[in-house]
């Protein structure tokens, strides 16, 4: 009786501290400040602010979401009543919608397909963005020059790229439809990409040294001529999938091969090595009509 007496005043609850006591202020004032503090951030907009940042990232689904948040927030800043009128004032330059629209689309990697065609669509509408005086519309010569300076940033060879951008530019007095600018981006982005992967390549063939067997790069070279002319792609990236398709057997199979020729042979540099594999890339590209 006893035990069952000590069991029952151990679950009950203690009572409550008296509302004349010092003991309910800090509960008070510990409920009173969340509620304080949550009801300061509903009424500066900082919660809606967030969250609207928050749906931003999942609508881009960047890279890199601490840098986009930061840019964001930056360029937020930058255009709000109270920022320097300045900075807002150069918004509708040309230069300043090349860098905005060269920001949105960088943010996806094309392979993220909704989110880089909506991050292609907002670039795409900074850039017909204009004066009250000048018709909407991208223009080719911003679409050029968007196309120039997503190039220019990456590691492609500049012979490629000139040879890209000829291939999918247009005159600077035609109108581009989206479907065009979509495309010349995306492509640009992909000669990036498999510019990429053949330097790293070469970096399994040269054992870091900077140049490798020209009769091994010859043959890779001709492995990947041979996976890309297997068929016909309407899209850029499907390149990279026929890249992708040389095995390791099949690449070992080649390079044995060229080792056994009795020939003889000067190195290949990666400069070399990445001016060749480019090259097959933008021959396939089909050009803009």
């Amino acid at each position: 009786m006893a035990a069952h007496e000590k069991r029952r005043a151990a679950a009950a609850p203690a009572p409550a501290p008296a509302a004349d006591s010092g003991l309910a202020e800090p509960a008070r004032a510990a409920a009173g400040g969340l509620g304080s503090e949550a009801e300061f951030l509903l009424r500066a907009g900082v919660t809606a602010m967030v969250r609207e940042a928050l749906l931003k990232v999942l609508e881009a689904r960047p890279e890199e979401p601490v840098s986009f948040l930061a840019d964001y927030f930056e360029r937020l800043v930058l255009g709000s009543p109270g920022a320097a009128g300045e900075a807002a004032a150069e918004l509708p330059g040309p230069p300043q919608r090349l860098a905005r629209a060269l920001w949105y689309v960088r943010l996806a990697h094309h392979s993220h397909r909704t989110a880089f065609d909506s991050n292609a669509g907002a670039a795409y509408e900074v850039l017909g963005a204009s004066g009250r005086r000048r018709k909407a519309g991208v223009d080719g010569r911003l679409y050029s020059e968007l196309l120039r300076r997503i190039c220019q940033h990456g590691g492609a060879p500049t012979e490629a790229a000139a040879a890209l951008l000829g291939r999918v530019r247009c005159r600077d007095h035609e109108a581009v439809p989206f479907d065009v600018f979509r495309y010349g981006v995306l492509t640009c982005f992909v000669l990036l990409e498999f510019a990429a992967k053949a330097d790293a390549l070469f970096g399994v063939l040269d054992g870091g040294s900077g140049a490798a067997d020209g009769r091994v790069c010859q043959a890779v070279l001709r492995a990947l001529e041979d996976a890309l002319g297997t068929g016909h792609f309407s899209l850029p990236s499907h390149y990279l999938e026929a890249g992708s398709k040389l095995g390791p057997d099949g690449l070992a199979l080649a390079m044995d091969r060229a080792l056994q020729e009795r020939k003889l042979s000067t190195s290949m540099s990666r400069e070399e090595f990445l001016k060749k594999a480019t090259a097959l890339f933008v021959a396939k590209v089909k050009p803009v009509e």
